[in-house]
């Protein structure tokens, strides 16, 4: 009793030293007899007095910026040391009150939430967590790190994902541009010199930008994933394979590689997906993968693919992946799998036909009549390619129906390739002739 009787003679004495100093304006005095009370109030463990003083101090009229910040500062410092989770929540939302609505104390109120978000966290409200990371907009922090920002929008990101709420970890990942890790880190550190030297070094603990930059794209594999978006989850793991420290280790580019490859194959067809197809097939690691070469090989070749012997052949290779798509997606894959296979096959047919009746369409795709329309029907609609059924026939017509004057400007353009030709052999033979008459008069 009586030390808190001294402690509270001694906070008293110091108050009237910190208003003093306060009323005369000397900024170094307030902020040391403000530090001081919350180091007595620390030394002395009476964290429900800290709390109080806290308040107290940062409500008395006129208080200076810089003791408030310096205030916070100090009081962060004791979050880790409290007894329990109790008081420890209940510094940190002081802290926060106080901070509230001060642009000086922005980002201390940043660090807060994220500290008081972890420990809602691991009590199991995920839900609470997200909505109170979700208040603070670190993007218009000027003077917080660029890593520290991005690592906190990561944060709200992981948490959205953890309960489900997609539209807005959508949201929140827009805020990040990819191209903000392909700057150059040593050029980077050069620019403070240049500016207003305003911008705070990122703690310790805040990951480098290469690996904020596998963390970014592992959280947006786990959003696509939701969509069953391949090709953008092949993309994220193409960035992923780009990273230096990826590329160096092959225990950790080839199972990346394998999923680019899987990806790839069970993106739908189009313009992206063959490009990505064609710069893969063209990387030199991917010999080390020769099954997954000849897989890539199969789908760029305007060959028909057997389905049964591609599904046998990598069967298990699918089942070892498994555990990579997820387990739920495993099944949903296969399906996917087996539907690229058949587009491929489509797609190759109308290369080579004009017509074909169905029947043997459908005995190119291994498939019964009913399906292969089924699935012609969709690439249709879908405008992968142009068709018509003459149902009554049984037969499919590659071929778009061309107007008079294509069928014109095609003749005529034939026509004078024609001509052309003869011109030129004419030319060869009267040249064959003089050069004959030359050698006969010699």
């Amino acid at each position: 009793m009586e030390g808190g009787s001294n402690l509270e003679a001694t906070i008293e004495q110091l108050l009237n030293v910190e208003k003093q100093m306060r009323l005369a304006g000397d900024v170094a005095g307030t902020k040391k007899a403000a530090t001081d009370i919350l180091q007595l109030c620390f030394e002395a463990r009476a964290w429900k007095t800290l709390n109080e003083q806290i308040i107290v101090l940062s409500k008395r009229r006129g208080q200076l910026k810089q003791a408030v910040t310096a205030m916070v500062q100090q009081a962060m410092q004791y979050i880790d040391e409290t007894p329990d989770v109790e008081t420890r929540v209940e510094l940190i939302k002081t802290l926060n009150n106080v901070a509230a609505g001060k642009i000086y104390v922005e980002i201390e109120r940043a660090r807060l939430t994220k500290k008081l978000a972890k420990i809602k966290e691991e009590q199991g409200l995920i839900a609470e967590a997200a909505d109170l990371m979700q208040e603070i907009a670190v993007e218009t922090f000027g003077a917080m790190a660029k890593t520290e920002k991005i690592a906190f929008i990561l944060e709200q990101v992981r948490l959205c994902l953890d309960r489900q709420d997609y539209v807005r970890a959508q949201i929140l990942s827009r805020k990040i541009s990819p191209r903000v890790f392909d700057v150059d880190i040593s050029k980077e550190k050069k620019k403070p010199k240049e500016g207003d030297g305003v911008v705070e070094e990122a703690p310790a603990d805040i990951p480098s930008l290469l690996e904020l930059k596998r963390i970014y794209y592992e959280l947006m594999i786990r959003y696509y994933s939701h969509n069953n978006d391949y090709l953008e989850i092949c993309r994220c793991y193409k960035a992923i394979y780009e990273i230096p420290a990826v590329k160096e280790n092959p225990s950790d580019w080839i199972p990346i590689l394998r999923k680019i490859c899987w990806y790839l194959v069970l993106a739908p067809h189009d313009p992206m997906q063959s490009s990505l197809l064609n710069s893969t097939l063209e990387d030199k690691n991917l010999s080390e993968l020769s099954n997954f070469r000849l897989l890539l090989k199969q789908l760029v070749t305007m060959e028909v693919v057997q389905w049964t012997a591609l599904w046998n052949s990598y069967k298990d290779e699918f089942e070892n992946e498994k555990n990579m798509l997820g387990g739920s997606l495993g099944d949903k894959a296969a399906e996917d799998l087996k539907q690229r296979v058949i587009e491929h096959n489509i797609l190759v047919v109308s290369k080579y036909y004009a017509r074909i009746t169905l029947k043997r369409l459908a005995e190119l795709l291994c498939l019964s009549i009913q399906e292969a329309e089924k699935h012609l029907s969709e690439m249709v609609v879908s405008k992968a390619l142009v068709s018509k059924i003459d149902r009554p026939m049984g037969v499919v017509n590659f071929q778009t129906a061309k107007d008079s004057n294509e069928i014109l400007n095609a003749w005529s353009s034939n026509l004078e390739k024609l001509l052309d030709l003869v011109e030129k052999s004419c030319h060869q033979i009267h040249k064959e002739t003089m050069v004959h008459k030359a050698a006969l008069k010699v």
